[in-house]
């Protein structure tokens, strides 16, 4: 089903593209640049949230909206961007994955009246993880009423997702260049040595730097991890004190995320109290995204400070001796081992001890 075309104000349409502030992503801006000038019911896009998509999404349904009401042009992309417009639905799961539940309440919801105007935009979050529920919205995102557009967002398409993929036009993004990413953070004030711990941390993901740099102790942490090689000595009792500031380090590094995280929580108890109640289980929806969010920062905390570590034998290296190349290799090796044992789930604690002693080996004797 074919969806009519906006009109575009012609004021609007010459103006610089409204996703400027996706980093480092011209190809996905230029693919959404264009499609904003023949809409279709459903898009795809596809990579992770830290590389632009989600913001993208909430972008291009501002524009979307916009281009079908000329007299609301800055109203829709102020409102979309604070993720608050009435006619555009960001639906996230409540589980580990998407529920066939979700899914059909996803449909029910395709088939309404917009909550105003003529037009509702749906995004939909974590589609990757749509699994055993896809036949139960595949139909609505083939063909959806002629009031809805879908855009769906997926860290990647898997097998569950390919038939749903096929019936959207897809945009790929990609990890932003962390050349990209260090000249866009540094411009907000932050310091460059900083900065660069943060982007070899956080694999092309903006969000995960900020998120970083935002923890006014972290250059703190990545100093205590370059300085391991210096402080080992071969011996359990340094190895486990070493291993226990880590963990200290990796514990503090979440609490001003913790304290935003109790201030949101507080916001929406209020709002609850006030009765202006929203649907069944967003508290919880909330609560998971907290989860979610402590999980990822003292994940990239851990690998800012491996970062830290690596570079600092790296330097060293940079005038080889016999020492220096064996710290070197034994640095490489222990690192290796210590992003095999996360991967597996080891204990971190464990894993972390067992860094600090591999370290120590060469320190004496």
């Amino acid at each position: 089903m074919t969806q009519a075309e906006p009109v575009v104000d012609p004021a609007v349409a010459g103006k610089p593209a409204p996703f400027d502030e996706l980093v480092g992503q011209a190809p996905a801006v230029a693919q959404l640049t264009a499609a904003l000038e023949r809409p279709v019911p459903a898009y795809l896009f596809v990579g992770h949230t830290g590389w632009g998509t989600r913001r993208a999404a909430d972008l291009f349904a501002g524009e979307l909206l916009a281009g079908r009401d000329p007299d609301g042009v800055n109203r829709h992309r102020s409102l979309a961007a604070a993720e608050t417009h009435p006619a555009i639905a960001v639906v996230e799961r409540t589980g580990a994955a998407i529920s066939v539940e979700e899914a059909r309440s996803i449909a029910r919801r395709a088939e309404l009246a917009p909550p105003e105007g003529t037009h509702q935009v749906l995004v939909l979050v974590d589609f990757h993880l749509v699994r055993s529920a896809a036949p139960a919205l595949l139909k609505t995102i083939e063909e959806p009423p002629s009031s809805t557009t879908f855009v769906v967002l997926a860290e990647e398409v898997t097998p569950e997702l390919v038939t749903i993929a096929s019936r959207c036009l897809r945009v790929d993004f990609r990890p932003i260049p962390t050349d990209d990413l260090m000249r866009t953070v540094v411009a907000e004030g932050y310091a460059p040595e900083a900065v660069a711990a943060a982007a070899r941390a956080a694999g092309g993901d903006l969000e995960r730097v900020r998120a970083l740099l935002s923890d006014d102790a972290a250059s703190t942490r990545w100093q205590r991890w370059a300085q391991l090689l210096n402080r080992v000595d071969g011996t359990a009792a340094v190895a486990s004190g070493l291993s226990t500031e880590l963990i200290a380090d990796l514990d503090a590094a979440g609490e001003a995320l913790a304290a935003g995280h109790a201030q949101q929580l507080e916001a929406f108890d209020a709002a609850e109290d006030e009765g202006q109640r929203g649907q069944a289980g967003r508290r919880k929806r909330l609560e998971d995204r907290h989860k979610r969010e402590a999980r990822r920062l003292r994940n990239d905390a851990l690998r800012a400070g491996m970062a830290a570590l690596a570079d600092e034998a790296r330097a060293a290296v940079s005038t080889p001796t016999a020492s220096t190349i064996a710290n070197y290799e034994r640095v490489g090796d222990s690192l290796a081992a210590l992003e095999l044992a996360l991967v597996h789930n080891a204990r971190e604690d464990l894993a972390l001890l067992a860094l600090v002693m591999a370290l120590g080996e060469g320190a004496t004797g």
